[in-house]
């Protein structure tokens, strides 16, 4: 694979992953194509549909690659598209979301203005039921070192994001294995790694209400979340950052145990409660080593 380098204006490659959102796609890919940036390739990656996702997409003749693939989650569509890419820079978009005109133009000129940075993501715009909504005060967003705020929820919109190729080959990709919380898992390990620098402009609009968006399955979620903060725990993370990991799996572990109790689903709550009583156990560890250091 050749990877385009230039000092000067860096080719950008642009993923989106897509599913049965026919009726969603063709904006998407048209706020890509309406970008202000020229120096891009934007790769669609149908992962399976059964709408009319191909028609939608031919409508757009040679402006963009089209991957079709068996059904295989998110992760593989995003990793498929990358895989196939040749741009320095990478950035992935939704195929609900949209950019807006100067989303990677900005961006770029963010990357190119500090070469130290390895990723950097925007502010965005919250659309719900095709009304405008305000973010509350827990979304808000943070520059720099951003492990530990990234540990109660995404603060990193996947359409938000741009990053230069050799920090996602360290990365290694979206975990396949996950059907959920993939980009929460990935976050945790970039953010771990590296700062992420914010560009404080609402750049996206992420459009959300939708019947197909797994994250209005909030029980689920959490449990995919904790397969993710059990897996960066393996990772080399200072004691405080293991005493904060460890405080947000017990959290967790007992809201999936208690939301299992009340639906009278006996071996998850016994499965989360012990996860819960143990990760307790490590972080009182944790916490007493600390305290005799």
């Amino acid at each position: 694979m050749v990877v385009l380098l230039s000092t000067s204006q860096p080719l950008v490659s642009v993923i989106i992953p897509t599913f049965d959102r026919a009726a969603w796609l063709g904006e998407a890919i048209a706020s890509v194509l309406a970008q202000t940036y020229p120096h891009l390739e934007l790769i669609v990656v149908d992962d399976g549909s059964h709408d009319a996702t191909p028609e939608v997409v031919q409508a757009f003749g040679q402006a963009l690659t089209y991957i079709r693939q068996a059904h295989a989650g998110v992760s593989a569509a995003r990793n498929r598209g990358v895989a196939v890419s040749r741009g320095a820079l990478v950035a992935f978009l939704d195929s609900d979301d949209l950019w807006l005109p100067r989303k990677v133009a900005a961006q770029v000129a963010l990357l190119q203005q500090q070469p130290q940075a390895q990723a950097c993501y925007t502010d965005e715009i919250w659309v719900r039921h095709g009304v405008r909504v305000n973010p509350r005060q827990i979304h808000q967003k943070h520059s720099g070192w951003l492990f530990e705020p990234s540990l109660p929820r995404c603060i990193i919109s996947p359409s938000s994001i741009m990053l230069r190729r050799p920090l996602w080959d360290q990365l290694g990709g979206f975990d396949e294995s996950l059907p959920a919380c993939e980009d929460y898992d990935l976050w945790l390990r970039l953010t771990l790694c590296t700062p992420v620098l914010l560009l404080p402009e609402r750049l996206i609009v992420k459009r959300g209400g939708h019947a197909d968006q797994l994250s209005r399955c909030v029980p689920v979620l959490d449990q995919y979340r904790i397969t993710a903060l059990e897996k960066i725990l393996t990772a080399s993370l200072s004691p405080s950052q293991r005493q904060a990991v460890l405080t947000h799996l017990v959290r967790k572990c007992r809201i999936v145990a208690l939301g299992a109790q009340k639906r009278q689903h006996e071996t998850r709550w016994a499965t989360y409660s012990a996860k819960a009583q143990h990760y307790q156990q490590q972080l009182a560890d944790v916490r007493q080593a600390a305290a005799t250091s």
